[in-house]
């Protein structure tokens, strides 16, 4: 049966041929690892003084869609990297009734986003313990009312401490609390902005059930808490979003299915203390497509296309995405 410890996103079985050469380029993955966290969690507090910025300007801090097949499995005990490439392009900004709000809006994302992952031995509460950070580097091109702007450079930091995965015959379930460090390079008189100015914690619960003939139902939950940008007296509201996947393991290297994510802003933004009009900016979005996976000994390929529709204070378009793992 086509389970975690059939694709590639695991770790794979090592033979004790090169053992100690394995060893090594893990324990200098891990030293690696433990730099980056630390540099984030160093910088961080320094660019604080700069505070927030979330729903401000319709965009939430993670990236929706990102995740897909077996995201509610965490892997066994090792360290893995997983790349996330993608592409945005909008050429509409709704409000609150799905009417275009900004004139000649058009917004192009290209990201590259490098995420560490190290799963230990160590049990709590019956779950393994992992932890994780993202380094994103990204370029936007905007253009909205007679403006233009472009940028290139790193976004925001993201780092979990406390990542616990509970595995039973069919079913996976992953806790974990992301935290988006605002190290991106931010400027409140420019149009294009990769940091968001802000701190938000995010408390996740992802699960997957795969069946025994190969069917799988995989769902990512977040909740957003978002401080606010000082710079600009904005607090944008709590956000609920979830990325989501129905698919088939037509085999050990091959999986298809459609998946996608949906949004909704659950409290008002407010600015200098006052509920921004109408209705608090609350944005929503659903988005739907098909989804495509290939592993290979200890990698793992995925590419899909997700189409945005329904959005309400929001940029609405199409998104695609080419993910790479490898389990080391």
């Amino acid at each position: 049966m086509p389970g975690p410890e059939s694709t590639s996103w695991n770790k794979k079985e090592k033979s004790t041929k090169g053992g100690d050469s394995v060893m090594k380029k893990r324990e200098a993955f891990r030293k690696l690892f433990i730099v980056l966290v630390a540099a984030a969690v160093l910088i961080g507090p320094a660019v604080l003084a700069g505070t927030a910025f979330a729903t401000e300007g319709g965009g939430g801090a993670y990236p929706n869609g990102a995740e897909d097949f077996m995201v509610g499995a965490l892997p066994p005990p090792g360290t893995y990297f997983k790349n996330y490439m993608t592409y945005y392009t909008a050429s509409t900004f709704k409000d609150n009734n799905g009417n275009d709000l900004i004139p000649d809006f058009k917004l192009k994302v290209a990201a590259d986003v490098l995420r560490f992952i190290y799963v230990t031995d160590t049990k709590i509460l019956g779950a393994n313990w992992a932890v994780h950070a993202f380094v994103p580097l990204a370029y936007e091109d905007v253009t909205m009312g007679g403006r233009s702007d472009d940028r290139f450079g790193l976004g925001d930091i993201i780092v979990d401490p406390i990542i616990l995965g509970w595995h039973f015959p069919n079913f996976h379930i992953t806790t974990g609390l992301d935290i988006y460090i605002p190290v991106g390079t931010y400027n409140q008189d420019r149009l294009a902005n990769l940091g968001r100015n802000y701190w938000t914690f995010e408390p996740i619960i992802a699960m997957t059930y795969l069946s025994d003939g190969g069917f799988e139902i995989s769902a990512k939950f977040m909740y957003d808490f978002n401080t606010e940008n000082g710079d600009t007296n904005y607090q944008s509201g709590q956000e609920f979003h979830f990325d989501y996947l129905l698919g088939y393991h037509v085999n050990k290297q091959w999986a298809v299915g459609v998946g996608g994510y949906y949004y909704q802003q659950i409290t008002d933004d407010e600015l200098n203390g006052a509920t921004v009009s109408p209705d608090g900016f609350k944005g929503k979005v659903y988005s739907i497509g098909p989804v495509a996976q290939y592993n290979y000994k200890n990698m793992s390929f995925t590419a899909k296309w997700q189409y945005e529709f329904d959005a309400e204070n929001k940029p609405e378009g199409n998104k695609f995405w080419l993910n790479f793992i490898y389990a080391f």
